[in-house]
């Protein structure tokens, strides 16, 4: 059974966690899974990436910055996520493009009617099955994102993390509106709850979306 789960949120909302243990879950239960993320997931993109997220690249101008995300979802897609949902396998997902909607519609003010549209592009239309939206405020997401990358010495990935805190909130801002248009494919968990709470939302939300996915290929079988 073939589904692609993504996880969005903004800086330091606990996404990384959320996915691994999903995945020990999903894989204890018998289901092939691939955990992938964005920007990234293949040579080429990971590769863009480190433009994407390097903080000396200041001069990146947000359009280069739009066509980059997508340049890097074209090959994430054609490389990785299309083949392993041909395969059967539950694809879980470090961000897609409800990020580019979020980051570069509402954060970059680009325009986003033309974000759409490079989106399905970019993506061939494949859309997520399934997305959770970890929310938390941006001031305190952003400070568990510095602190993270402290401990991590992660110093060539926080380019976005050196955006000023209006840009954070934007950035959630477009996040919640994106769960407010789509309330069925796009849950939204408020992680101020604890790692436990958020895990067993999460857990709920997969069951009845794999339960509700075999009743139908029963149906069609029958």
């Amino acid at each position: 059974m073939s589904l692609f789960i993504t996880f969005e949120g903004v800086e330091g909302s606990g996404k990384t966690t959320q996915i691994q243990r999903l995945k020990r879950y999903l894989t204890r239960k018998g289901f092939l899974c691939k955990v992938t993320r964005e920007p990234g997931g293949t040579p080429i993109s990971e590769k863009i990436r480190k433009i994407l997220l390097d903080p000396d690249h200041r001069d990146l101008i947000p359009l280069s910055e739009l066509f980059l995300y997508e340049a890097a979802r074209a090959q994430h897609i054609h490389e990785v996520i299309t083949p392993l949902l041909k395969r059967g396998v539950v694809v879980l997902c470090d961000r897609f493009s409800d990020a580019t909607l979020a980051y570069q519609g509402y954060g970059r003010k680009l325009d986003q009617n033309l974000i759409r549209k490079l989106n399905r592009l970019a993506s061939r239309g494949i859309k997520p099955d399934l997305t959770f939206l970890l929310d938390c405020p941006s001031d305190l997401g952003l400070k568990r994102a510095l602190q993270r990358n402290q401990i991590s010495k992660n110093e060539k990935e926080g380019r976005f993390e050196k955006e000023k805190i209006q840009f954070h909130h934007r950035v959630r801002k477009g996040y919640l509106t994106i769960a407010k248009k789509e309330p069925k494919r796009v849950k939204l968990i408020d992680t101020r709850v604890g790692e436990e709470r958020v895990f067993e939302r999460i857990r709920r939300t997969v069951d009845e979306l794999l339960t509700r996915s075999h009743q139908s290929h029963s149906r069609l079988v029958l």
